[in-house]
């Protein structure tokens, strides 16, 4: 593989060259999944589809990411990363194509399912498991942190310029006089042809040798069971509240209750991603200074509170400002969560404990999007704002009083 610094190398500032083709890739995948999310509700809607039937297509690409992550986790340390990476990829690429050619909500929805495509400003793909425990691997404890802080902040930075890039796709469609579902498959266009990217830049990692036999027996988890298991139950209701409020799902409130074009949530999800990135770099020094749980909940409580909040501004621009103000608090869990997951349990359970911590959080935030649709389709006060506001606030408080004190090196 090619050593040679490279602009995202500085940027990123790892050396290690698997955890910065990781770290690449996963800035790709943002900036698509940051256009599809914006493109994709618009997109629905302009072909006939209903706010709950919405909120179906969004739960199955939910559901299917998480039945994929339960896969994963059972074979978790049996295959080597790059080639379920690669296989995901694979998978990506197909993905964009089904949802190209496929208008039909009974066929979208097993489309969704089985793909990749991901409806929230978050990963929830079958990407992450094998992303965070490949970077794990190859980054020392000391500077964990702030290597998956990195790792957030491209995936974040390059979403926000998804969204904006949708927003402008749309504005040339709009001006053009183009149908207006020319948005979502040009963004779905895109998505493949990015897919491709990703699939030709994961063959630079190099092939794992074979495992044996005793390597393979001890795969999944062994020694931190219970421990992980505490960390998916709790992590899980978050998901549940973070599924009321989906990228989707809130742009489809926004244009419901306040009229927003695609062009301005494009806009307004780009600038909320900027927000969220430039976070996530405060979580290393923060999580050094007062702990990893404690930068997890003191400011994920706050962003929630401004979510809660939001339904009840009466004016778009006011319902925007708590938006943002929750964009700046909200990610910056992140990088600290993930860290707290990977140090908690043996090297060799990671890939496990990265599935498992991720499956109920995927199953649980795949429930919430048809329950928002159905609120949504009965009125259009932002019911699964609040909903998901004090969901995610509970669990804060929760993951406080079981986490705060397990002593774990934030680094």
């Amino acid at each position: 593989m090619n050593q040679s610094p490279t602009y995202l190398t500085r940027i990123f500032a790892t050396e290690n060259p698997i955890a910065r083709c990781l770290i690449e890739t996963r800035a790709l995948r943002g900036f698509a999944d940051g256009l599809v999310a914006v493109a994709l509700a618009s997109y629905l809607i302009a072909i006939g589809l209903g706010a709950r039937q919405v909120g179906m297509v969004t739960t199955a690409t939910l559901v299917g990411s998480a039945a994929a992550t339960i896969g994963l986790g059972m074979i978790a340390g049996r295959w080597p990363g790059r080639q379920m990476l690669l296989g995901a990829a694979l998978l990506m690429i197909l993905t964009g194509l089904g949802f190209l050619v496929v208008q039909d909500v009974w066929l979208l929805i097993p489309v969704a399912f089985i793909g990749t495509m991901n409806p929230s400003n978050g990963d929830v793909s079958v990407f992450l498991p094998l992303e965070q425990a490949g970077i794990a691997g190859e980054v020392s404890g000391a500077s964990r942190t702030s290597v998956f802080a990195r790792y957030s902040l491209g995936a974040n930075l390059a979403a926000s310029l998804g969204a904006l890039a949708a927003g402008g796709i749309a504005t040339v469609v709009a001006n053009r006089g183009m149908a207006a579902e020319r948005t979502g498959q040009i963004g779905f266009l895109v998505y493949t042809l990015i897919g491709v990217i990703v699939f030709l830049r994961l063959q630079g990692l190099p092939r794992a040798e074979t495992i044996n036999i005793e390597k393979r027996a001890r795969s999944g988890l062994h020694q931190s069971r219970a421990i992980v298991t505490k960390m998916a139950v709790v992590f899980s209701l978050d998901s549940l509240g973070g599924g009321f409020v989906v990228q989707t799902m809130l742009i489809l409130w926004l244009h419901q209750r306040h009229g927003m074009t695609e062009a301005a949530a494009g806009l307004l999800f780009a600038v909320s991603s900027l927000l969220a990135a430039f976070s996530m770099l405060v979580a290393a020094p923060m999580a050094r200074r007062i702990g990893l749980v404690n930068t997890m909940v003191f400011t994920h409580l706050p962003a929630n509170i401004f979510l809660i909040l939001t339904p009840f501004m009466p004016t778009m621009g006011l319902a925007v400002t708590m938006l943002l103000g929750r964009a700046l608090l909200s990610s910056m869990d992140v990088p600290a969560r993930t860290a707290f997951v990977m140090a908690a349990v043996q090297p060799d359970e990671r890939p496990a404990a990265a599935s498992y911590t991720n499956v109920p959080r995927s199953l649980a935030s795949a429930v919430s999007p048809a329950l928002a649709g159905q609120l949504l389709s009965m009125t259009a006060f932002g019911w699964p704002l609040v909903i998901g506001g004090v969901l995610k606030a509970s669990y804060d408080l929760i993951l406080l009083g079981m986490f705060r004190s397990v002593q774990i090196d934030p680094d």
